[in-house]
């Protein structure tokens, strides 16, 4: 079956429970994937599984207790180059969501090939930002979409399939761009998030609450703030650009 044929055969979106006629938002996850594959996702995809962990914690949370949650069912298991077939399936599942539960604000939550699909999706008007986890951000992404919107981003160092220095980079140009943007390194899971999945898991539905308006923002003026997992550590939010630079040199009057 080719890509159309599979466009034709099933939606993009599928919502994991009832669709609230006064739902407060929505989250749609995006799983990994590869660089390059014209196959379609396996039935047993780890990627897509370690993703229901996420929902299901979002499920639980009482501050997603009106928002829609939903995956983004791919055509195709890779990104395949400038055809970025993820990002195609992201836009049509973000117009079924439309259509279905209407101007709803939305948040994507996307791992690794996910991330970035969720990244170069952001630009749908109903899409308020975009929670990033491990995500695969490479040098010349674009960022101006990006203006007004937030980008939250949770990335180990140690990961060794996608690139955590290329995830900063990535947030200090959309910064330069008009979002707004925080990163979070993470202190083990590395790419798979196996490791203190629960942190992840718990600071993905903070993040996702908080872009969706449903929870409080940590004070820009800290830098030690409580999620709910417990403190979060100075040492994991990464600086912001300006803070990297440090104070600008006084001027002579």
């Amino acid at each position: 079956m080719s890509g159309s044929e599979r466009s034709s055969a099933f939606p993009a979106l599928h919502l994991t429970g009832p669709r609230f006629l006064s739902a407060a938002g929505a989250v749609l996850l995006l799983h990994g994937g590869r660089a390059d594959s014209l196959a379609p996702p396996p039935l047993v995809n780890l990627p897509d599984l370690r993703m229901r962990a996420f929902a299901r914690v979002l499920g639980r949370d009482p501050r997603h207790a009106d928002v829609l949650i939903g995956y983004v069912r791919y055509r195709m298991r890779g990104w395949n180059g400038e055809r970025a077939d993820p990002v195609q399936d992201t836009r049509r599942a973000l117009a079924e969501l439309a259509e279905v539960a209407g101007p709803l604000p939305v948040v994507l939550l996307g791992h690794s090939m996910g991330a970035r699909a969720a990244l170069r999706a952001a630009d749908d008007p109903h899409v308020r930002g975009v929670v990033a986890l491990a995500p695969w951000c490479p040098p010349g992404e674009p960022v101006a979409h990006l203006a007004h919107r937030t980008v939250i981003a949770l990335h180990d160092p140690a990961d060794q399939i996608t690139s955590a220095t290329d995830t900063w980079a990535y947030l200090d140009r959309a910064e330069a761009a008009g979002a707004r943007v925080r990163g979070i390194r993470m202190p083990a899971g590395r790419h798979t998030m196996i490791s203190r999945s629960g942190l992840w898991h718990s600071l993905a539905a903070r993040s996702t609450a908080e872009v969706l308006g449903l929870e409080t923002p940590p004070p820009t003026s800290t830098r030690e703030t409580m999620w709910g997992a417990g403190p979060l550590d100075a040492a994991m939010v990464v600086p912001t650009a300006d803070e990297r630079r440090g104070p600008r040199p006084r001027r002579r009057e």
